[in-house]
């Protein structure tokens, strides 16, 4: 068995953790996704503006971003097509506890709170 001084295997331990962000302005909201995909082994961001959720995405490059609408400095939807064009390999999916437009786009998903543990086993295996 080789050791590794422990800065590699940090590292190590890291790179298994994929990323997720999750925008959303209802912090009790946030406070249970993270805790839930924690547990799953996931590395878990909380932002509840798009100003601050713009600034964690540029700097981690999450693998999954939970995108709410109706945040306190503007529309998140808003940010999709940015979003797409400049993180292609990001798995966006849209949520809202508002009824909103119904989709099959490829590129996205939309779900609607309150949102069930069967929905998100879709979305984080």
């Amino acid at each position: 068995m080789v050791l590794l001084p422990l800065g590699i295997q940090l590292a190590m331990t890291a790179m298994k953790h994929k990323k997720v962000l999750i925008i959303d302005d209802e912090e009790d909201f946030g406070l249970i996704m993270q805790n839930y995909l924690a547990k799953k082994g996931y590395k878990v961001f909380v932002a509840t503006t798009i100003s601050a959720g713009l600034e964690i995405l540029a700097m981690e490059n999450p693998e999954y971003i939970l995108l709410d609408n109706n945040l306190p400095d503007g529309f998140g939807w808003s940010e999709t097509d940015f979003i797409l064009k400049n993180y292609p390999n990001t798995n966006l999916t849209l949520i809202s506890g508002l009824d909103g437009p119904m989709t099959t786009a490829a590129t996205f998903q939309i779900l609607y709170k309150p949102i069930v543990n069967s929905d998100l086993n879709k979305i984080f295996h």
